[in-house]
């Protein structure tokens, strides 16, 4: 005990202590969750030429109505819409989006929701928002999985706006893959899956649906229509890290 006491008060061990972080780097390096090339410390999921290439919608730009609003017309009343990101066959998006729904890509899933709240802090999209509300996974899904990439998006989404997170829909069934099917398949697929948590007690006026991508809609519309038909005064707006294009 006496020798690392004094240990600690040498200059050996105030160099091992400020530099600790590099030297685990320099044996076991972070790796670009899309091309494998090495990460820094400051940026530890994506390399900097792959986070170059994210093709980003900045629609917190625009004053008119975007392509994730004009979607839900006529479907459902969904009060704003927003993706962070384009989404394209092939792209560095869709690499993203891979790593983190199959391969267990979690501390990318928030730090991506993390991105998402830093371009919408002091912008109308957060404006009264009480709670955000991730899409849920069939229990069977989520325990094969081992996560709800959508609660981990909403997690680092949170972490940036201060806004919690609350599980107020709980899906009923578990359905199959939406990947090939057509827009009106996909609505027959998701109609009816889901349901109000009845254990969350507190009312919420205004909640942020979030999940990964934005096809169709046919899923975050089902998830509104819920909502909406529990608490009709709510006002619900959709989040998501991408949209197809």
């Amino acid at each position: 005990m006496i020798n690392l006491l004094r240990f600690k008060q040498t200059a050996a061990y105030d160099f091992l202590h400020n530099n600790w972080n590099g030297f685990l780097s320099l044996l076991y390096p972070n790796t670009c969750e899309i091309c494998s090339g090495e990460t820094t410390e400051r940026a530890p999921f994506i390399c900097f030429g792959c986070d170059n290439e994210l093709d980003y919608t900045h629609y917190e730009r625009s004053v008119e109505h975007t392509p994730c609003d004009e979607l839900f017309w006529g479907r459902v009343p969904i009060l704003q819409a927003y993706a962070l990101l384009f989404f394209r066959t092939g792209s560095s998006t869709q690499k993203v989006l891979h790593a983190i729904k199959y391969k267990g890509a979690k501390d990318l899933a928030v730090d991506f929701g993390g991105r998402l709240g830093s371009r919408l802090a002091n912008t109308r999209y957060l404006e009264n928002v009480d709670a955000i509300v991730p899409i849920p996974l069939h229990s069977k899904k989520e325990f094969s999985r081992g996560y709800n990439q959508s609660e981990l998006i909403g997690r680092g989404l949170a972490d940036k706006s201060g806004i919690p997170v609350v599980h107020l829909l709980k899906r009923k069934r578990h359905h199959a893959s939406q990947t090939k099917k057509d827009r009106f398949d996909r609505w027959d697929n998701v109609a009816d899956i889901f349901m109000v948590n009845q254990r969350v007690k507190a009312h919420y006026s205004h909640v942020v649906l979030v999940d990964d991508v934005l096809t169709t809609g046919a899923t975050l519309e089902a998830a509104a229509r819920t909502l909406i038909q529990q608490y009709p005064t709510i006002k619900v707006s959709i989040f998501t890290l991408a949209i197809a294009k």
